[in-house]
């Protein structure tokens, strides 16, 4: 399967909520790590996890954008949409935007990273700012904790 077809089945299931259809194009021991819902690791994990999203959301929309791929590691631009279900915004749609990170193993997804402007996310989601606060501050000690931020947090 190319990259482009993997990334429409990728949205497909999403969109869908089928948990089964998007674990299957991870490699077993396949990782997706969410900015909001955290790693989750294999195929059941994986599955599980897109039950969290739809358990807070519905009328999920995922587009990727032009999407480049060397066969090992593919990025796409994307926007994804959903209505909230949650308390803080019921019914108000929540638009994020960014870049998906993908390592290939073969035609399957063996790891999937989010990077997203995820400031707009939390003000279109109504959470109370010392909340959108608290969020911030986690996302950023959770960076800085980061091997790969060392050097630059060292200048």
């Amino acid at each position: 399967m190319n990259f482009t077809a993997l990334l429409e089945n990728f949205c497909h299931a999403v969109e869908a909520g089928n948990g089964q259809e998007l674990a299957a194009l991870f490699t077993s021991d396949g990782i997706y790590d969410d900015m909001f819902y955290g790693r989750h690791q294999g195929r059941d994990a994986i599955s599980d996890m897109l039950g969290l999203f739809h358990r807070d959301g519905e009328n999920f929309l995922w587009e990727m954008i032009d999407p480049v791929t060397d066969d090992v590691t593919g990025y796409a631009r994307w926007l994804f949409s959903y209505g909230s279900r949650r308390p803080e915004n019921k019914g108000g749609r929540v638009i994020i935007e960014g870049v998906g990170c993908f390592k290939l193993r073969g035609s399957e997804i063996a790891v999937y990273e989010d990077l997203a402007r995820s400031g707009e996310c939390l003000v279109s989601l109504g959470l109370p700012q010392d909340k959108i606060g608290r969020i911030l501050e986690k996302w950023t000690a959770a960076q800085h904790a980061r091997p790969d931020v060392q050097r630059h947090l060292s200048r």
